[in-house]
């Protein structure tokens, strides 16, 4: 995906969003995000200040914010308990709505085991790698293996070659997940803005990696803003940019008078 540079990106302003509350939709990934990154899915524990903040950020915006990330919807609820609001799980193949109505769109299960199947043997010969089953996606994750990466992206392209148009790769930060064709965040995204409280508002779509890029190409495309969190220079379609988490918690609680 094409774009500006991180580093050509503008820092956020606190003012950022002109006009009031009710005219932005605010939508938010998790890891490297609202939390920053660990060595393992399961390593990153949930923080009461998030939920708080979570709260806080749908009062303030009238319900219109979601959670927009690749995890399933039972571990993104785990990491932002007790707040229970529309979330697309999965890079949007669950979608929870406000009235939690959920929308579930088909995987070819029997494909989806036969690449895990394939990345397990891999994982076998190389135990620092790290094989996530989502059900309805599966992530080889090498964050403990950065020497690793080439040989976990090769056996990941090779695996999901006989399902090409069932099966895509989706690279990410030291992890290459495969998921069904058709979804991503900037599909989830668009769905969220044709339904309410989100139709009629813009969106701020806010993410660190690869898997976001699709969500800040449809926040542009609605008229919004895509802010990256993050200070590496790949290219990026995000309009704004903070450096860390931890600035992204402190801009979010500006906004809702709190402390992050």
């Amino acid at each position: 995906m094409t774009g500006d540079r991180c580093h050509g990106a503008a820092a956020v302003p606190p003012a950022i969003l002109a006009g009031p509350p009710s005219g932005w939709a605010l939508f938010l990934d998790l890891d490297g995000t609202l939390y920053d990154l660990a060595e393992t899915p399961d390593g990153v524990p949930p923080d009461p200040a998030v939920a708080r903040l979570m709260d806080n950020l749908c009062a303030y915006f009238g319900g219109a914010v979601a959670v927009v990330s690749g995890r399933g919807l039972a571990d993104i609820d785990r990491l932002v308990w007790p707040f229970r609001g529309p979330a697309a799980a999965l890079h949007g193949l669950v979608r929870r709505g406000p009235d939690h109505s959920l929308v579930e769109l088909p995987v070819d299960r029997a494909a989806l085991q036969a690449v895990a199947a394939a990345l397990r043997r891999l994982a076998e010969a190389h135990p620092r790698l790290l094989v996530e089953d989502k059900g309805r996606a599966i992530a080889l994750h090498y964050r403990r293996a950065p020497d690793l990466e080439e040989a976990a992206q090769e056996a990941a392209r090779d695996a999901v070659a006989p399902y090409a148009g069932r099966l895509v790769l989706q690279p990410g930060k030291m992890v290459v997940e495969v998921r069904p064709e058709g979804a991503d965040k900037g599909v989830a995204v668009a769905a969220f803005l044709e339904t309410p409280p989100f139709s009629g508002r813009r969106p701020v779509m806010v993410g660190d990696d690869l898997t976001d890029e699709h969500g800040f190409a449809a926040a542009k495309a609605a008229g919004g803003l895509a802010i990256r969190v993050g200070q590496d220079e790949r290219p990026s379609a995000a309009t704004h940019r903070l450096p860390d988490v931890a600035a992204l918690r402190r801009w979010l609680a500006g906004l809702v008078g709190g402390v992050p």
